[in-house]
């Protein structure tokens, strides 16, 4: 009905929601979704909000740590809190391409090949162990997480939206793994360490009834649809020129540091910006300021930095965030910004 029918009728007209209360409706869902896995997981809230800041920026999601943490099971409670369509593959060394696309068969009756969808065609794909892949499925991964679409036999399909990849790999265990190339680690957005819980939080894990499955009690706190409209909404809040000029100096830190070998790229500071906006949105700021671009730094660009010292680039996350720490303590910040 348009407005004039509107003023004909005497009916009033439906407000549009502002941008105001736009950031305020996603960023009590995103606070939602946090409070949700904080009550149901035995997890750090630090890393529960990260990875929540992660799939609301639209991003993948690597998750890495010691066998036992509960990677899967942080995987499998992220998809079941925004319920949306799930499809998990179990990753094996002579895995080929077309066990996560899909595969064309040849119909007998129609006379002409049909192809059948595989595992990636979810809106979220926990793909666990993703290092145990061989080069060419993972080359397959790429093409999904960047372009959000598959080829297969010459022919595209485009994925659903929205479409993320929540992963889990091991840093032990390396045998009949293959490491994840360079290309394929900048396409995550934020890569996580779960870390040890706390004795208390152990203890209570410890004494829940065995058998029990931890997300029994997970209900969905939103739709994937409704991510997809926050991460919009996130994309709309302000950058000032200062805060941006903060953030490619930033990145700029990591090509020219000598503690490097190869520094973040131009996606990078994509990926920066957004979780970002993120932070802001959760905090209700209709603007990006410098700390929130500080804040999100060390774990948006750390995995897609290479280190100058082999004990570094092959330690643990914590061991590379803190050298990279080390580089981005000298960029000052802006002083109005």
């Amino acid at each position: 009905m348009s407005e004039s029918t509107h003023r004909r009728t005497g009916s009033p007209a439906t407000p549009k929601p502002d941008d105001a209360e736009r950031r305020a409706t996603a960023a009590r869902i995103v606070g939602a979704l946090i409070d949700a896995l904080d009550a149901t997981l035995s997890c750090r809230r630090s890393a529960l909000e990260l990875s929540v800041l992660t799939l609301a920026s639209g991003g993948h999601l690597l998750l890495e740590d010691v066998p036992g943490i509960g990677k899967t099971t942080l995987a499998r409670a992220l998809a079941r809190a925004i319920r949306g369509s799930v499809a998990r593959i179990q990753f094996t060394p002579d895995m080929l391409p077309s066990d996560v696309t899909g595969v064309s068969i040849f119909n007998q009756q129609l006379q002409e090949f049909t192809f059948h969808r595989g595992p990636l065609f979810a809106q979220i794909v926990l793909a666990d162990e993703i290092n145990r892949a061989n080069p060419k499925t993972q080359a397959a991964m790429l093409e999904a997480m960047e372009e959000r679409r598959v080829t297969v036999d010459g022919t595209t399909y485009e994925l659903p939206r929205p479409f993320i990849v929540i992963a889990t790999q091991n840093p032990v265990e390396m045998e009949g793994t293959y490491p994840l190339p360079e290309a394929q680690l900048d396409r995550f957005m934020c890569r996580l360490s779960l870390g040890y819980p706390d004795q208390q939080t152990e203890a209570r894990m410890l004494m829940a009834p065995s058998g029990r499955d931890p997300l029994a009690s997970l209900r969905p706190v939103c739709s994937a649809r409704d991510l997809a409209a926050i991460t919009a909404t996130a994309a709309r809040i302000h950058v000032a020129p200062a805060v941006a000029s903060y953030a490619v100096a930033l990145l700029n830190a990591t090509r020219t540091s000598t503690r490097t070998r190869l520094g973040a790229s131009p996606r990078a500071g994509l990926a920066l910006l957004a979780m970002s906006r993120m932070r802001a949105l959760v905090n209700g700021q209709a603007a990006v300021y410098a700390g929130d671009v500080r804040a999100m730094a060390p774990h948006v660009l750390t995995h897609r930095v290479v280190f100058s010292d082999p004990s570094v680039a092959s330690g643990p996350l914590e061991r590379q965030q803190e050298t990279l720490e080390l580089i981005l303590s000298d960029v000052p910040a802006p002083h109005r910004a």
